[in-house]
């Protein structure tokens, strides 16, 4: 399973191939960035965005941070990989109100408590394993404003392993290097301990048949937005990514 240490030697890497371009290849399944941008996340979070402070958790080198930058006047950008931070100080140098910060995988001390108003995650934290999502949603328990909420995109693997302890069937691949100790189910469950009120769930088919990851909306238990979970099983997630990747194609100027 990805653990810190694995995560920090793999996304600090200097040669790794995924970042020559800022990682922006992983989203050629939707026919390009601002196409994943637009026609995936901003669809699922729109509800709760613009809005006054967001931390934006494992960044990266800023696919997602250079749109959610015009959504708020205050992005605090954290990662544990000091190349990712130094590539956004570097990528946003001259935009005001963004600050970036390297913390140890689980971290958030950086972050003020009762300031932000949106904590967003996406295509990264499916390689945290279940401690890392533990120390993040606890601390985040007092880093949400009464009405702040997040959107936290993980690996759903933990569904699909049994026995004691637990591991993957034979012969069960796990070719997207997702966590195989975080579900769903857990992610409530953490959120629940924390304090915190998970209200939506969307588990997904990303890169294949099986549902192997989860988008988690959950927000404070006095939020104005709290409400019983609601939980979708989206067996047709890349069918989505297919529609979007055609429409990129069919609207492109180059």
């Amino acid at each position: 399973m990805p653990t810190i240490e694995q995560n920090q030697a793999v996304w600090n890497e200097a040669s790794n191939k995924e970042w020559q371009d800022r990682g922006d290849a992983w989203s050629t399944a939707w026919g390009g960035v601002h196409s994943q941008w637009f026609g995936t996340i901003l669809t699922r979070i729109h509800a709760f965005i613009p809005t006054e402070t967001i931390l934006e958790i494992a960044a990266g080198f800023g696919r997602w941070t250079q749109f959610l930058r015009h959504y708020t006047s205050r992005l605090i950008v954290v990662d544990l990989a000091e190349q990712c931070i130094e590539a956004c100080r570097r990528r946003f140098h001259d935009c005001t109100g963004i600050s970036c910060h390297v913390n140890d995988g689980k971290s958030l001390e950086m972050v003020p408590e009762d300031s932000i108003s949106f904590v967003f995650s996406f295509d990264s934290l499916v390689h945290a394993d279940a401690d890392v999502i533990e120390a993040y949603l606890n601390q985040l328990a007092n880093k949400l404003t009464r009405n702040g909420v997040g959107f936290i995109h993980h690996s759903n693997l933990g569904s699909y392993t049994t026995g004691t302890p637990k591991a993957l069937p034979p012969g069960f691949k796990n070719p997207h290097w997702r966590s195989q100790n975080v579900s769903a189910r857990l992610f409530e469950e953490y959120c629940e301990r924390a304090g915190l009120q998970c209200i939506a769930q969307e588990v997904i088919n990303w890169g294949g048949d099986i549902l192997n990851d989860c988008f988690s909306v959950f927000t404070t238990r006095d939020s104005k937005w709290s409400r019983p979970n609601r939980i979708f099983e989206n067996r047709r997630f890349m069918d989505e990514a297919n529609r979007l990747s055609q429409l990129a194609n069919l609207y492109s100027l180059e």
